[in-house]
């Protein structure tokens, strides 16, 4: 491909589109809240961070310190469950938050991006037959892939029939009555 650019020619070397990934396919998804999960989450790892290089030191400039031991240890659980519980807090909420979303046609197989722990990028392969939808809606939730919860927001699909094949809506819906009268007479 030759493209002008200014008068001069740039040949470009890309052989696939700009939403194929060789390793992972097509990208069929990309979340929306990618920027903020990583930057709420980066911001309440960095303030933990200060406030456990810090906290040491305001105690001992300052003198505060209380003649109690039972008022020290609720003063400093309170400073320890703000440093510890918020970070892992946002954490469990936000782990199965998909970034990207790709799709290999010829092995019908996803890989999700999500972020792990440590804000890097992390790859989860699954199958479609893999996908579980959960019975009863979750906060949090879309489906299941594997045990895995992934939390992916359908309206951002360029194309429904993607998301409509990842979840299963595709497949033949198949009702048998004979099978549904023999289990009501049962009960």
């Amino acid at each position: 491909q030759v493209t002008s650019f200014q008068g001069v020619a740039v040949r470009s070397l890309c052989t696939s589109s700009p939403h194929e990934h060789p390793e992972h396919g097509r990208l069929v998804y990309k979340g929306n809240l990618t920027k903020a999960v990583l930057g709420v989450r980066f911001f309440s790892y960095s303030t933990s961070i200060f406030n456990l290089f810090m906290m040491p030191y305001i105690m001992l400039k300052t003198g505060i310190g209380f003649e109690s031991l039972l008022i020290q240890a609720a003063f400093y659980g309170l400073i320890g469950f703000f440093t510890f519980v918020t970070p892992v807090t946002l954490h469990v909420l936000t782990k199965g938050y998909v970034i990207r979303l790709y799709y290999k046609d010829e092995m019908d197989t996803y890989t999700a991006i999500t972020y792990n722990a440590i804000l890097a990028e992390k790859a989860t392969v699954f199958h479609q037959k893999d996908v579980k939808i959960p019975d009863i809606t979750k906060m949090f939730t879309t489906f299941y892939a594997k045990t895995k919860s992934m939390l992916v927001n359908p309206t951002l699909f360029p194309n429904p029939q993607d998301y409509n094949h990842l979840m299963g809506y595709d497949k033949s819906f198949y009702f048998n009555l004979e099978e549904e009268k023999e289990a009501g007479e049962r009960k």
